[in-house]
């Protein structure tokens, strides 16, 4: 702790200079200097005010299971280190090194709905009616900081265990921008919540977030399905606490699910990568050393969708190697039996919308 507390001392010169470059920018859309493009069509924002590790994946699915069986959805996304530029709509055909890992997911599980990526999202936008003219809503993955583009709605997400109302701007901590920032959302999601959570428990958090009279606070968690298989994914199997998990993540917070995995599972060993990471040939050649190093004689190599994007380069590496590669799904759920207003929410938002 003091070591922490001493580092953001060190560090806190460099975050005063950020904090005042992002809030110079925010002055400038606040008076118009800067003019956020607003669009035809119900644009829902999801983002968070950090540098990761809220989940903005899993609910962005959420939002694409709620609404893709009624509305022709698309989601937007930068398509975060891929070695690509411009606008570009996600194929099968693409891999993690052409579009990054968040949207090749979104194309591998939503056949029905439209994927794109781009760093100017007022671009991307027009180019998305231009070619599906169809669609009637977009999902902007990550958005709460590009605000060259105004969303109808701004989602906002928030750690259970890292809440902005607790972090500190860059580099002394993980936020992108100063905290007052959530004022912007219409919606705040505290997010990767326990299974279980009591009312007291509620109200001491939304006393610390304290939002204002238009927003509305929600409570997440996550719901582990059945891990299926790398190179079969119509099979799965059973996690026990007589299995030996090696786990392979290369994502920001791998907190909430090793506590999942402890539960769960007999032993977890964990090779870890940095946020995103885009697996090398040296890394899978250390990855299948440690594997075949541990000693638990029933045992896996588990690992996220997210991740599983970028590590699918190497599937032919893997399973020649006879390495039994599985991939953990994920689901959000709500706390206080509150999905159904969430959804509602959603909905009232797209029936009312107005050009």
């Amino acid at each position: 702790m003091f070591r922490t507390t001493l580092i953001r001392i060190v560090l806190a010169p460099f975050a005063l200079l950020y904090g005042l470059v992002v809030l110079l920018i925010n002055f400038f859309y606040e008076i118009d200097l800067l003019k956020a493009s607003k669009f035809s069509i119900p644009v829902i924002g999801i983002g968070n005010l950090s540098i990761g590790g809220a989940g903005k994946t899993p609910h962005i699915e959420y939002l694409i299971e709620l609404l893709k069986d009624y509305i022709n959805v698309a989601t937007l996304s930068r398509g975060y280190k891929r070695e690509t530029t411009g606008f570009r709509f996600v194929t099968n055909d693409d891999t993690a090194r052409t579009v990054g890992d968040e949207p090749l997911q979104y194309r591998r599980k939503y056949q029905d709905i439209v994927v794109a990526v781009g760093e100017s999202r007022a671009y991307a936008i027009p180019q998305i009616m231009l070619k599906y003219s169809q669609t009637q809503t977009i999902l902007l993955d990550d958005s709460f900081q590009h605000r060259a583009v105004e969303p109808g709605l701004n989602i906002l997400l928030t750690a259970y265990d890292n809440l902005f109302t607790d972090d500190y701007l860059l580099p002394a901590g993980r936020l992108r921008e100063w905290r007052s920032g959530y004022e912007r959302a219409d919606i705040i999601i505290v997010s990767k919540c326990p299974k279980v959570m009591d009312e007291n428990n509620r109200q001491q958090i939304i006393g610390k977030i304290q939002p204002k009279s238009y927003q509305t606070v929600y409570f997440s968690y996550y719901e582990y399905g059945y891990p299926y298989y790398l190179y079969n994914p119509a099979q799965r199997i059973s996690l026990d606490d007589k299995l030996g998990v090696v786990l392979l993540s290369a994502i920001a917070n791998t907190k909430y699910l090793l506590d999942y995995l402890d539960d769960t599972v007999g032993s977890v060993f964990e090779i870890e990568f940095t946020d995103h990471h885009m697996f090398t040939t040296q890394d899978i050649e250390r990855i299948i050393k440690v594997y075949q190093n541990t000693p638990d004689e029933r045992k896996i190599l588990l690992t996220t969708e997210k991740d599983a994007m970028r590590l699918e380069l190497f599937k032919d590496t893997l399973k020649a190697h006879n390495i039994p590669v599985f991939i953990l799904p994920v689901k959000v759920r709500f706390h206080f039996e509150e999905s159904s207003k969430f959804d509602q929410q959603i909905k009232n938002f797209l029936l009312d919308f107005k050009v």
